[in-house]
């Protein structure tokens, strides 16, 4: 009986019906048509064999593929190594002269023998070395082409000139100097007797700086330049020293004998190198102090040395109004000698305002005094108003030379008559008038007072 139970069952036919179906349901899932079901037993196995063979010839394509994959791997870890290689080796430094779309189609010759690199489609350049030679580049090498321009300057292999990389712009190490590193401490409650000077500065160069928008929303157009103008003395460079303070832009002093220079065109190429670096780092401040040093009205001289200063306020001329302004680039001129500039220095769009420094009244010098006398132990009885009436046809500068001098002479009365005294500056006077004949002569510094 157990042994009877163990025969298969025969199949009903509905059973059979749904398998069949199944397979059907199956087959049209895995995308086996209907072509392939009514196919014999022969012609399945002879499908399959070729369907065998093709998976070997799969197979066989996938391990080529992949040796030529290994291959290639290896081929630019080797190539890697030898960019990394020439890149470490010094460059040569070279500039970009122009950038050429050549067509090979165009320079084919029957016969010729043809060169892979030139056949290269794309941008070729043209490059001058610092050894002075030029070389034509059918390849440009690492750097893209449309990063280029001509003028920039790039670092080429020694060997194969090929370019590796960009360099920064070169400015001339003098114009570097130039630039103020360390910002001015200065404030314009540091300056005396110069409220309305100070406004107008502001006027022209701070707030176009700080506030471009409101100058756009009315439609005007700040002014490029100020020209101060007064006898020394008078504050002049200390005002631009504290509007420099004032702005957070980058602030370049240019002095008018540095700009005069032996070699022929040198002096023009550092203003021209001035005005790159203060575009390149703008918002910024030039100031040019002692302006008539190469400012002066042009005229007919034989001199060579003559004719390379007005060369040098020619391009100095060009930059303040030239073909591409830049209203991120202001410029602070000084001068002493106003009378002698040339016209075309002072017409309006190149030192739009300019701006007097007169010599100070009694009530500035009296209020430049008690500004550089706050840092001083100084008397209470001390009258600034007085000194001031006492200092007549002083100017800034020689009332700050009263205060250092009543300092000098107390640390030096100090030292020599006591040890460690508390001196205290009582009265000054500085006037530089002779004394009378038989009068006692004193130091025109200070009376002193110790308690």
């Amino acid at each position: 009986m157990q042994e009877m139970n163990l025969l298969p069952t025969p199949e009903s036919p509905v059973t059979r019906q749904e398998k069949m179906a199944t397979v059907w349901d199956e087959a049209e899932q895995d995308g086996i048509g209907e072509e392939v079901l009514k196919m014999s037993t022969e012609e399945i196995v002879q499908r399959t064999r070729l369907l065998d063979s093709e998976i070997k010839i799969m197979k066989s394509e996938v391990l080529r593929v992949t040796h030529e994959l290994q291959a290639m791997k290896d081929k630019i870890k080797e190539n890697s190594e030898k960019i990394k290689v020439n890149k470490t080796l010094p460059y040569l430094v070279s500039n970009v002269i122009e950038l050429l779309d050549v067509d090979p189609n165009d320079q084919e010759e029957d016969g010729a023998n043809i060169d892979l690199d030139s056949q290269r489609k794309g941008k070729c350049a043209v490059i001058k070395t610092s050894t002075r030679q030029t070389y034509f580049l059918p390849v440009i090498g690492l750097v893209d082409a449309e990063k280029l321009k001509p003028g920039d300057l790039v670092g080429v292999n020694k060997d194969s000139y090929l370019i590796l990389e960009t360099l920064p712009t070169e400015y001339d190490s003098r114009v570097k100097a130039m630039e103020v590193d360390e910002r001015p401490t200065e404030q314009y409650s540091d300056i005396g007797g110069l409220d309305k000077q100070i406004q107008e500065l502001v006027e022209a160069i701070v707030l176009p700086m700080n506030h471009k928008e409101k100058f756009e929303n009315l439609g005007i157009q700040p002014p490029k330049g100020v020209l101060m103008y007064g006898p020394p003395g008078t504050g002049k460079t200390l005002l631009a020293r504290a509007c420099a303070a004032q702005t957070k832009a980058t602030f370049l002093k240019l002095a008018g004998p540095q700009l005069v220079q032996m070699f022929i065109g040198d002096g023009a190429k550092l203003v021209r190198d001035a005005f790159a670096l203060a575009k390149e780092k703008a918002p910024s401040i030039i100031f040019i102090d002692e302006l008539d040093a190469i400012g002066t009205k042009r005229f007919d001289s034989e001199k060579a040395g003559d004719r390379e200063v007005q060369r040098t306020m020619l391009e100095l001329l060009n930059q303040l109004d030239g073909f591409q302004p830049n209203t991120q680039v202001k410029v602070i001129a000084a001068t002493n000698r106003v009378d002698i500039l040339d016209p075309a220095l002072l017409r309006s769009g190149r030192l739009d305002r300019k701006i007097e420094f007169p010599m100070p009244n009694e009530e500035a010098r009296a209020r430049i005094m008690q500004i550089h006398s706050r840092k001083m132990n100084v008397s209470p009885d001390v009258n600034y108003e007085e000194l001031a009436r006492c200092t007549d046809d002083f100017n800034g500068a020689q009332c700050k030379a009263v205060c250092v001098e009543a300092m000098c002479w107390a640390a030096f009365t100090a030292h020599r008559d006591t040890c460690d005294p508390k001196l205290r500056v009582g009265h000054a006077w500085c006037r530089p008038t002779p004394p009378a004949a038989g009068a006692e002569t004193r130091c025109p510094g200070v009376h002193l007072r110790q308690s």
